[in-house]
């Protein structure tokens, strides 16, 4: 095939033009060069988890998830993809694990399997476990820890889950190396998933994304230093087109990770591009999955974290529309170990996407009875608030805020009080010459619900206090600090 190996070759020298920019450490994914070079030449053409049951070869467990974003705490995700299965939001994302002796490439990405997660309020995820892993891919090479972005999709009473993966020499005619795309299929969106024997003929790429258009013609989209799109059989496991490259998107530097939707009969194509140091979310706009593409405009910057990767999807459930996407919170020295998050997207009335400024909160409304971390914040004080690990030795514990400056606040949006059968607050605090917050409703000099003392002290303890006002309904809360003390805030629960 004539069109891959030209495309190989440009592929390689994306790479090999990446690394010479930027350095390997951050940018480049030797593997994908290294293997597709083989392949050139060989051709020369939240915190805890509860086991809750065992059944059909799946794991099932229930992730306590008490922090917003990141949405999962006991493991790494990336390059997360949302699809809405059974009334649920389903996560597809790939897993970062820790580099180890057999195990991948130190300081480097490594991605040995695939977990599914699923929530019905975006708050509370059940790990459904391990769906997919090398090992158990006939056709994947098992020490090739490189199983990249994936995705999942519904036909005709079928779940067909597409991911990436090294293939063995014997794959691909004895040259060995080289991603390629497969398929595992299941009667149920959490699997048991199945993988066929062989991935998909032709594709050599990561990041499958799959749209199932309104006639319901499945097309196939990966990335290989460019985009690509080809028509899926209705087999869905089988091509129906040769390939293409989509034209008129960005040339410069690095694009991968293509998302393709419609909406009201505009087809976007998303994609992670590094139009500067690392990766932002972009968009163009269309008439059909395939194109013509206008390149529109930027639907995240780059991460203020400077993590350099970032991969997405856009789903719209239960009326609103979601970005989810990754960053890297819980490694903030390392960005190959990574963590799914998701916030609140929306639309211009020509269509155009709104551009999506990342945070703490996250999404979901949130119940006034449950613990509330206010370290995931809405909206903070220009001065007197920060951030940091609760244990740094156990950063899946998640973090903690600290006040220091009179009048310093923190916001937290939509929080469910119910039908006003609340008395009083519980706050989990520390601080060592003590100190006075108030808690108000909506803005920092809303109605004050209650005034907390916290005495002084080295230990964590849950001070409370009755509550002077009783709110009903969905409400902002605004913490403010009365005095200027240090005071450590780790979560907030009406009772």
């Amino acid at each position: 095939m004539a069109w891959l190996d030209q495309k190989s070759k440009q592929f390689i020298d994306k790479k090999v033009q990446t690394a010479k920019n930027y350095g390997t450490g951050s940018l480049s994914r030797p593997w994908l060069i290294q293997n597709d070079l083989r392949m050139i030449r060989g051709n020369m053409k939240n915190h805890t988890l509860h086991l809750l049951a065992l059944s059909f070869g799946v794991l099932f467990f229930v992730t306590a998830t008490f922090a917003q974003n990141p949405l999962i705490l006991d493991q790494f995700t990336a390059d997360p993809t949302a699809r809405v299965f059974e009334g649920k939001i389903y996560v597809y994302p790939s897993h970062d694990i820790p580099a180890g002796p057999g195990k991948g490439r130190a300081n480097w990405f490594v991605m040995e399997d695939y977990h599914v997660f699923s929530s019905e309020n975006l708050l509370d995820w059940k790990d459904h476990g391990v769906i997919v892993s090398q090992d158990k891919v006939d056709w994947a090479d098992a020490a090739g820890y490189a199983m990249w972005a994936p995705d999942c999709v519904f036909k005709k009473g079928k779940y067909y889950f597409y991911f990436p993966a090294p293939a063995k020499a014997e794959t691909t005619g004895g040259r060995g190396g080289g991603s390629r795309i497969g398929v595992a299929i299941a009667d149920k969106p959490y699997g048991p998933f199945k993988p066929e024997t062989k991935p998909i003929e032709g594709p050599m790429g990561i990041d499958p994304c799959v749209l199932i258009d309104k006639d319901g013609t499945a097309y196939l989209y990966y990335s290989m230093s460019r985009i690509f799109v080809a028509k899926l059989k209705d087999n869905m496991v089988e091509l129906d087109s040769k390939p293409q490259e989509i034209q008129n998107l960005p040339t410069a530097g690095l694009i991968e990770g293509p998302f393709a939707f419609e909406r009201n009969g505009i087809y976007y194509l998303t994609y992670p591009h590094v139009a500067n140091k690392t990766e932002r979310l972009e968009y163009a706009m269309g008439k059909s999955p395939t194109g013509p593409f206008t390149v529109t405009g930027v639907i995240m910057d780059e991460s203020a974290s400077g993590c350099w990767t970032n991969h997405h999807s856009i789903v719209e459930y239960k009326g609103q529309w979601y970005l989810f996407y990754h960053d890297k919170d819980m490694s903030p020295e390392f960005d190959k170990n990574r963590s799914i998050k998701a916030d609140y997207l929306s639309f211009n009335e020509d269509g155009t996407i709104k551009k999506v400024i990342p945070t703490h909160r996250g999404v979901g409304i949130v119940a006034a009875k449950s613990k509330i971390q206010i370290d995931r914040y809405s909206a903070i004080s220009n001065e007197g608030v920060s951030v940091s690990f609760l244990n740094d030795a156990n950063r899946r514990e998640g973090w903690k805020i600290s006040l220091s400056e009179k009048n310093a606040w923190i916001q937290f949006n939509k929080v469910d009080f119910g039908k006003s059968d609340l008395k009083s607050v519980n706050v989990r605090c520390v601080s060592s010459a003590g100190g006075s917050i108030a808690i108000h409703i909506d803005k920092a000099d809303g109605p004050v619900l209650a005034k907390i003392e916290i005495g002084k002290g080295f230990e964590w303890k849950v001070a409370n206090s009755k509550l002077a006002a009783v709110p009903s309904g969905v409400h902002d809360l605004v913490v403010t600090l009365n005095e200027k003390n240090n005071v450590e805030l780790d979560w907030v629960s009406f009772e």
